[in-house]
């Protein structure tokens, strides 16, 4: 059986796909994965051993770009034998339609009724995106309910080899922190300020931690580095040797390597935080008006806080700072989190 997974566009939902591909394997060893998706998740696929091959999309991710899509499909003919959709947009349906692939398989989404030929459109059933992910391995007729599906965990592939030469590279940047153990900070979050945990509380998490003999690594995109600065720099200047801004510097496969390197990691709800889980790295996830209840960072070594009930909160700039955060993000107090990271260290 060849398989061609039309994968997600967002770092934390490619890393939940990794539990699909692992039961896909596990119910068919012989078959072959290939996962179609942007170019920036090479670095993710290229990690889970159960993927033969990522397919690049070239077509952004609002862009409907019909021709192009018909074109993708042509050059993928006479290839699989199923294709899995995994994005529930109508035009996510249409590369493996026009590939004549004979069974197409995804959730009930935009009016997509004609275009694939296995549809479920019973996703109340399944809470969590995890799940929906891998309900999607099994035929229709002998999906395991919600409590007896199988979710293993996301894991990725890391190389001693490799992450010495990531090392290397950052070697003057982290000489004068002492080779200190080290924290992990990932204070980026793509939608926005009211996801984020004050820069100001993590800057006292870092001085509380420095105090104990820890460094500090800020993990995150070019669009962080911002944040990260304000991290550091609020730090008493003596302290700032041992806070390490990293943001915007790494390639995502140099950050997974230099996670992977982490004493512990304490995120935002971001795509890092899920990359920190896999990594199997003890990690301390926090929440303010996202909700854990649908799209979780998969670990046995997640402590998570989250001080408000309920689900998602649609908020992209906070009203309740001059910076934007949310008030339930402000509430959670360094101390709160110390608390938790030791409880996980220990």
């Amino acid at each position: 059986m060849r398989i061609l997974v039309i994968g997600p566009s967002w770092v934390g939902d490619m890393m939940m796909s990794h539990s699909l591909y692992q039961v896909l394997k596990q119910r068919d060893p012989d078959c072959v994965i290939d996962v179609m998706a942007p170019n920036w998740c090479r670095p993710l696929l290229a990690r889970m051993p159960e993927v033969n091959q990522a397919i690049a999309m070239p077509i952004g991710h609002g862009s409907f770009a019909l021709g192009e899509r018909y074109r993708l499909g042509k050059s993928l003919r006479n290839r699989y034998d199923q294709a899995i959709i995994l994005p529930n947009s109508l035009k996510s349906a249409f590369i493996p339609l026009f590939a004549k692939i004979a069974q197409r398989r995804g959730w009930k989404g935009e009016s997509r009724y004609f275009l694939l030929n296995d549809l479920r459109n019973n996703k109340q059933d399944y809470p969590l995106m995890v799940q929906r992910y891998t309900a999607l391995a099994f035929d229709k007729s002998a999906v395991p309910t919600a409590d007896q599906l199988p979710i293993p965990y996301p894991y990725l592939q890391v190389d001693s080899a490799q992450i010495a030469k990531t090392k290397a590279k950052f070697e003057q940047q982290t000489a004068l922190a002492e080779h200190r153990p080290i924290i992990g900070f990932c204070p980026g979050a793509e939608f926005g300020p009211a996801k984020r945990w004050p820069h100001y509380h993590y800057a006292k998490l870092a001085e509380l931690l420095i105090a104990q003999g820890y460094q500090i690594h800020i993990f995150g995109s070019g669009k962080d580095d911002a944040v990260a600065e304000q991290i550091r720099n609020s730090l008493p200047t003596a302290l700032q040797r041992y806070c390490i801004n990293l943001a915007g510097q790494t390639q995502l496969e140099e950050a997974i390597d230099l996670i992977s390197c982490c004493t512990a990691v304490v995120s935002n709800d971001s795509g890092l935080m899920h990359i920190a889980a896999a990594l199997q790295r003890p990690l301390v996830a926090l929440y303010g008006p996202t909700s854990p209840q649908y799209t979780p960072p998969l670990s046995d070594k997640v402590e998570i806080i989250r001080l408000i009930d309920g689900g998602l909160i649609k908020v992209r700039k906070g009203n309740d700072s001059t910076e934007g955060y949310h008030q339930s993000l402000i509430d959670i107090q360094p101390e709160l989190v110390v608390g938790k990271l030791t409880a996980l260290l220990s």
